[in-house]
């Protein structure tokens, strides 16, 4: 909710979603939509709960079987975790990627937010929705001199075109953040990071105590080597916490984002999500039209999925598909 979802789409060779359409998936990105000032009692049980409830719900009804494959990207897969502990029925699997489970983790995150300066209420009360640019200037701070270093890179190479598009890209969706709710805010800084309260199971959901527990569906957890922003142990921790029997830990070299969007992740990172993906998107049949026998739904002649209708900006966010596969209809991949 704090970069925008199109990281996953980023161009032509370095897109996520390009990948899976490859593979034969349909693929389908929340975008949560650019909060104003009307915004700023928006909860966390509104976005979490409610919004990314039902954009799961309209994913899901474009498959027989009514169950998506979900993915959720840092944020996005805390949230992802705290959903499906609630509301199981509609997950065939779960994709937690760089997501934050143990907050309390001795990062410099973690230290700020829990420092005795930091005062999120009076921060919260102050701007109502918390802007970009707090956000932006927190996760630069981690590390001071990236912006230097990138700067050096860029020099070096600025005769590649090819390099040139990447970086351009990658610089433009970095830039191109948005403000968050300031209830919800006031919530996932308190609850979360300051009382870590997630995998103890004092946390909530709209009343409703989130046992991680409760989590039975095959769930993958990544985690990266050189991940300033979620470390290791504290995206790890969702595997020892959760219910399911087929759950599996990757922990690969990378950073929180280089990790996820290049080159080498094409070869690395998400071959393996799709062949967790495939590993769990049992094939379902139907029967064909003059043929009286079931036939696997590969070769079938099936109605294509109905699309997905989007939704109405901020309350709730739109489900949008953007790109389809040309395989079996099979679950949707959200972040």
């Amino acid at each position: 909710m704090i970069n925008r979802h199109y990281v996953l789409d980023l161009m032509p060779g370095k897109s996520f979603a390009e990948f899976m359409v490859k593979a034969g998936f349909d693929v389908s990105c929340i975008d949560w939509g650019t909060p104003g000032d009307e915004d700023r009692y928006v909860t966390f049980d509104d976005v979490v709960d409610t919004w990314l409830g039902r954009a799961i719900r309209v994913a899901a009804k474009t498959v027989p079987h009514e169950q998506v494959h979900l993915l959720g990207y840092c944020m996005g897969g805390t949230l992802a975790a705290i959903h499906g502990a609630v509301h199981p029925e509609h997950i065939a699997s779960m994709v937690a990627l760089a997501a934050p489970v143990r907050f309390n983790d001795g990062s410099l995150m973690s230290r700020w937010t829990n420092s005795k300066s930091f005062d999120v209420d009076a921060l919260v009360n102050a701007v109502g929705t918390v802007p970009w640019q707090l956000l932006q200037s927190a996760f630069q701070m981690l590390r001071p001199t990236l912006s230097l270093s990138k700067a050096v890179s860029l020099l070096d190479r600025a005769w590649n075109d090819e390099f040139l598009d990447g970086y351009l890209a990658l610089e433009t969706w970095g830039n191109d953040n948005v403000a968050l709710p300031g209830e919800f805010y006031r919530r996932y800084i308190k609850a979360l990071y300051q009382d870590d309260g997630l995998l103890d199971g004092r946390f909530t959901l709209s009343g409703k105590r989130v046992n991680l527990k409760n989590i039975s569906f095959p769930t993958l957890a990544v985690s990266f080597e050189h991940d300033n922003i979620v470390p290791g142990p504290s995206a790890a921790a969702l595997i020892d916490a959760i219910g399911s029997k087929d759950k599996q830990h990757l922990h690969l070299p990378g950073g929180h984002v280089g990790a996820v969007v290049s080159k080498h992740a094409a070869k690395t990172l998400w071959p393996q999500l799709e062949a967790f993906y495939a590993a769990h998107d049992e094939p379902k049949k139907v029967s064909a039209p003059a043929v009286a026998r079931v036939v696997p739904l590969e070769t079938a002649e099936v109605p294509s999925a109905p699309k997905t209708k989007p939704l109405p900006p901020r309350a709730p966010p739109k489900s949008t598909p953007i790109k389809k596969g040309a395989g079996k209809p099979s679950p949707r991949v959200a972040r």
